[in-house]
């Protein structure tokens, strides 16, 4: 399915999807701090980039957990329109980018806007999307270049360096290239295989540090590059740091924690009512709880198999132009972390936003539960990526909190 990590890249002779997939696959998440590591996207292309609006007060408010959905529904219903085929994005709490050839463009604005409106209607979020080209991003002095990490033989995600994806993000929080969210039948996103079933996931070494790092205007690559290759090692420590999702997985409790969000999922997905909808995610989710509670294999699903995939295949660290990490760790590790960072916030080498907290939430991209490449992000349960982003000084974005 994938090809072996690692392996000496190879240059893609397509500016199709095909582009993407023969890109070779890094298994050392360290390798990926290296600018070199990173292949330009062809110029036909497009980038994709979605943001909740005033996610701070959605997080006051207790709705962290329908924004980690929201952002992953912008990923889930442009996969499933590509019919699960393979291509670049990352989850970034409370928003999502990608990048996509010219000639999937009009799916992906459909998918957004679908996302959009459903946002609306379902959760009261207002999902701010844009989409932008690529040579419009290189002609505005910044570059999408990619790469990709596979933590297991299973699944790859992207990785994304060159300032294009966070310069199309502030050029959409200052109005430009957005797009209109969908309204009425047309605000229905196919979002097959989301769900949001597990637990909160406390921290078993103190607490959830998440971690924003970006370059500083003016910093050197090399430096910014030492830098994440530094910070990535602080977060390795296998003993005192490391996933936040244990060993054997996650809880899952009935009724889950997320069944209400997950029934909004479903009536969205089959046009049902919600009332149905929530009748129909509490027998399916029952089923589940009961299947992973006995180990029994159902058909070809083994529970016991997906648990390990999913330790293996969670989304917890990423470039994204910059670091990006949620990490369970002592609060030592992570007073080392946040003091290495705040030096070099003041040597002017990174703009820096961290925020702790004593859980994470996971979110599931799961089109086929008897398949191994099931994918699924993680966040901190109390504001995450989102929460550190909004500390970060000098963010060009305006009340939507992220980096």
């Amino acid at each position: 399915m994938h090809e072996p990590p690692d392996k000496d890249r190879a240059t893609p002779n397509s500016t199709g999807l095909d582009f993407y997939a023969a890109l070779p696959m890094s298994a050392d998440f360290s390798r990926l701090g290296d600018p070199a590591a990173y292949v330009p996207l062809p110029d036909d292309w497009v980038v994709g980039v979605a943001d909740i609006v005033r996610s701070t007060a959605a997080i006051e408010a207790g709705a962290y957990k329908q924004i980690n959905t929201v952002a992953a529904a912008v990923i889930a219903a442009i996969a499933n329109g590509l019919s699960g085929k393979d291509f670049p994005f990352v989850f970034g709490g409370d928003g999502a980018g990608f990048a996509l050839p010219a000639a999937q463009a009009e799916l992906a604005r459909t998918a957004m806007a679908a996302v959009a409106g459903w946002a609306d209607e379902a959760f009261d979020l207002t999902l701010r999307i844009a989409m932008v080209p690529v040579a419009t991003i290189r002609a505005n002095a910044h570059d999408v270049r990619v790469a990709r990490f596979s933590p297991s033989p299973d699944v790859a995600y992207a990785m994304f360096d060159g300032g294009g994806l966070a310069w199309a993000e502030q050029r959409m929080k200052a109005g430009e290239y957005q797009l209109e969210p969908a309204t009425g039948d047309a605000a229905r996103p196919d979002l097959t295989g989301l769900t949001c079933r597990f637990a909160e996931i406390p921290a078993s070494r103190g607490l959830i540090l998440s971690i924003i790092m970006v370059p500083a205007p003016d910093a050197a690559p090399e430096r910014f590059a030492a830098l994440a290759q530094e910070i990535v090692a602080l977060g390795a420590d296998g003993i005192e740091v490391g996933s936040p999702v244990p060993p054997q997985g996650p809880d899952l409790r009935w009724p889950s924690a997320g069944f209400r969000i997950e029934a909004k999922v479903w009536a969205a997905r089959t046009g049902r009512a919600l009332w149905s909808s929530r009748l129909s995610v509490l027998l399916r989710s029952f089923l589940a709880h009961l299947t992973f509670t006995t180990g029994i294999r159902v058909g070809r699903f083994d529970p016991r198999r997906y648990r390990a995939e999913l330790v293996r295949n969670t989304d917890f660290r990423k470039f994204d132009d910059g670091l990006r990490m949620t990490l369970d760790c002592t609060p030592s590790v992570a007073d080392r972390i946040e003091q290495r960072l705040r030096l070099a916030a003041a040597e002017g080498t990174a703009r820096i936003g961290t925020h702790r907290q004593g859980a994470a939430l996971m979110t599931c991209f799961v089109p086929s539960a008897s398949r191994s490449d099931h994918v699924h992000f993680i966040d901190g349960a109390t504001g995450g990526y989102a929460a550190a982003a909004a500390m970060i000084p000098g963010d060009a974005g305006d009340d939507s909190d992220r980096a």
